[in-house]
């Protein structure tokens, strides 16, 4: 039975296998790979994912629900038209299409999968991505840090055996860099920085708010719909400047329409504290690897926003040294996590392939801060891009007169005092009661390739407590992950073969929003007459007036973005 590999993105989703001797990536029911993270609920309370929900969600953003992936591992809800959703299980619902659409590709069912996440998710983020695969129907043994699935995609790409790269990921919502070096069959990520929170999207709301400032508007008191629809503009103007000098970004308000021409020099502009940040990750991945631009064979570009122009001149100008824009960057993630998954099906043409990982952030235990006791220390056990698994023990001695027990509590992150870092959990041990400092713990941390942290505390009588790190208020017991699988399975979501028309009518419904006179009411006599069609035709006639209205939505849509 296949093990899929999937890139669960913020923006975009896609799945691939490894099939005669290659990833191949997985078509969806419209016959493209990129599915849209996208989850809208109608009034009919069916639950659309993909292209059909991101088309309904620029009409009603209230049901619809999009870029969640930033929220994994946080207690934050979703509610879609009386129905409330963690991030996890928005997540599950464009794993659940996935996995539906490699199963009608493959003919065969699906039970596993490698779901590759940013290098720099923590811990409680890599189990809720964990959690979305179980409520998906799906057992996810191993995630793999997307920077080194996308290694794993450009050694096989470039075919170099021995070589050292920059890998820049990109994409709708976050940024990873690793530095990579390969060896013959073995890959070994040197180390990774990043940021959960930059990404395509913060460009497309950098252009909007400067829109507004630009007409003496605020972008945060616009109405939801009003920012969804502006946003929407300004992506479609950041896509016709990666072919065009200009773009024309016009925004009705008011019975008034507003217009922007951007260009690239605007762009870099307006986003240029957005840039630098990208260019603070790759210094800061070079300087843990210890290297010097110098000493990189390539720098390669992965991820959608690597398409911008602006950002590939950029970095060309802050790093000295022209990046390379490998393959299709918004499906090479995907490749990688198809190649991963061949790699631990055990594929006789893969299986010799050794990809080593590493920690993306430190761990370790509080301990007292005696210039201010009420702020403790971090004590580092596993320093961050230490080589996994790995496996660190430290010795920690009693704080207090005649203590008889000992709390250790975990903490992740880079801070030097623990309240900066995130807390993981703690576990605590009775020790014989002695003098400050007379008794003492070894701590052991063990983090495997899966980003799963064993903890064990042992005291000099060798009594000895352990535990999986587990934060109660974010995860789900079994019985609690159970009874929501089944909820989510309960839910009504269309066959799969309706979303094409849908998201037609979809479409027609927002164009017909965004154009005025003429071109309105030819959007409208199209709706009209497909909607007939839907209800009256059967599967010949209603194939051919869908192509008929997609060619005409087209040379609509055309007339919208067409740059100056």
């Amino acid at each position: 039975m296949a093990i899929i590999g999937i890139d669960l993105g913020t923006t975009n989703s896609l799945a691939a296998v490894w099939k005669d001797g290659r990833p191949v990536l997985i078509p969806n029911t419209l016959g493209t790979y990129l599915t849209p993270s996208v989850v809208y609920v109608d009034t009919e309370k069916n639950v659309w994912t993909g292209a059909a929900a991101k088309e309904k969600r620029y009409l009603d953003p209230h049901q619809g629900a999009a870029s969640f992936k930033r929220a994994m591992g946080t207690s934050q809800r979703y509610r879609l038209f009386h129905q409330t959703f963690t991030p996890q299980e928005l997540s599950a619902l464009i794993l659940k299409q996935l996995k539906a659409d490699t199963e009608a590709f493959l003919g065969e069912p699906v039970e596993e999968a490698v779901i590759s996440v940013p290098a720099y998710f923590n811990d409680e983020q890599r189990y809720a991505t964990r959690e979305a695969g179980a409520l998906a129907g799906l057992r996810v043994e191993r995630l793999v840090n997307e920077p080194s699935a996308a290694a794993l995609a450009c050694r096989m790409e470039t075919g170099e055996e021995n070589c050292e790269f920059l890998v820049i990921d990109f994409g709708g919502g976050t940024l990873d860099v690793s530095v990579v070096e390969c060896f013959e069959q073995i890959i070994e990520i040197q180390a990774v920085a990043g940021d959960n929170h930059l990404g395509g999207d913060d460009f497309d709301r950098r252009i909007a708010e400067h829109f507004c400032e630009q007409h003496n508007l605020v972008f945060d008191m616009l109405s939801e719909q009003m920012q969804t629809r502006l946003l929407k503009q300004c992506e479609q103007c950041k896509r016709t400047l990666t072919t065009e000098p200009a773009a024309m970004l016009e925004y009705p308000i008011q019975g008034e329409t507003l217009g922007l021409i951007l260009t690239p020099a605007l762009l870099i502009e307006i986003c240029a504290p957005l840039l630098v940040r990208i260019e603070q990750a790759a210094r800061k991945a070079l300087s843990d690897a210890r290297k010097d631009i110098s000493d990189i064979d390539q720098i390669v570009l992965v991820g959608g926003s690597c398409k911008m122009p602006v950002v590939r001149r950029f970095l060309t100008q802050a790093l000295g040294k022209e990046p390379f824009l490998a393959g299709q960057p918004d499906e090479i993630v995907a490749l990688g996590a198809g190649i991963y998954a061949g790699i631990k099906e055990r594929k006789s043409d893969i299986r010799d392939v050794l990809l080593t990982d590493i920690c993306p952030f430190t761990l370790g235990v509080a301990i007292v801060n005696h210039d201010d006791s009420s702020n403790p220390l971090m004590s580092p056990l596993i320093e961050r891009n230490s080589t996994l698994p790995v496996s660190r023990s430290g010795v920690y001695f009693t704080a207090g007169e005649q203590q008889t027990k000992i709390k250790v509590e975990i903490f992740q992150g880079e801070s030097r005092y623990c309240h900066n870092n995130l807390r993981l959990g703690s576990l605590e041990i009775n020790v014989p009661p002695a003098p400050v400092g007379q008794e003492t713990v070894v701590v052991r941390f063990a983090y495997d390739i899966n980003g799963i942290l064993q903890v064990d505390v042992q005291n000099r009588l060798g009594q000895k407590v352990e535990t999986t790190i587990i934060k109660e208020q974010i995860r789900l017991s079994p019985e609690e992950l159970e009874a929501r699988m089944q909820e989510l399975s309960a839910l009504k979501c269309p066959p799969r073969e309706q979303a094409e028309n849908l998201l037609l009518m979809s479409r027609g419904e927002r164009l017909y929003e965004e154009t005025l006179g003429e071109d309105r009411e030819l959007v409208n006599q199209l709706l009209n007459w497909f909607s007939q069609v839907l209800r009256t035709g059967g599967p010949a006639s209603i194939a051919a007036a869908h192509k008929t209205m997609a060619e005409r939505l087209d040379w609509i849509e055309q007339k919208l973005t067409s740059p100056l």
